[in-house]
């Protein structure tokens, strides 16, 4: 059973910097990747960034380009998103998914088959 376990929501000020991480557990997840994704309240939710496990290679959403970048450490099994230049506008519940398949990235929430329960990050103004 693949469970993903993240952590690092906190409440911040704007321009600054979080770390968030994801432990995924419950399988190899070779051939696999992981994303982010993010919601806020009446909203549908929206994909952040993702990661190809095996060989590494990241898509990012246009919105978060140049400020938050997604990686993963093979031997601790985790995914991480580091988030510089926090924006008010980037707070939301942020999700870790996981998907079979690396041959093109998925952006798309049903794409996805294992989620997290996610974690709050608020960015104040």
């Amino acid at each position: 059973q693949v469970q993903l376990v993240e952590s690092g929501g906190r409440l911040v000020q704007a321009g600054g910097s979080l770390r968030l991480s994801c432990a995924a557990s419950g399988r190899t997840f070779s051939g696999y990747q992981l994303a982010w994704f993010r919601q806020t309240p009446g909203k549908e939710r929206e994909f952040v960034a993702s990661i190809i496990w095996s060989g590494g290679s990241t898509y990012s959403a246009d919105s978060v380009k140049g400020r938050f970048t997604i990686s993963r450490d093979n031997a601790a099994n985790t995914v991480y998103l580091q988030m510089n230049s926090l924006k008010p506008e980037d707070t939301a519940v942020y999700y870790c998914a996981a998907a079979f398949g690396g041959r093109y990235y998925y952006t798309v929430q049903s794409q996805y088959t294992y989620w997290g329960q996610g974690t709050q990050v608020t960015v104040s103004s």
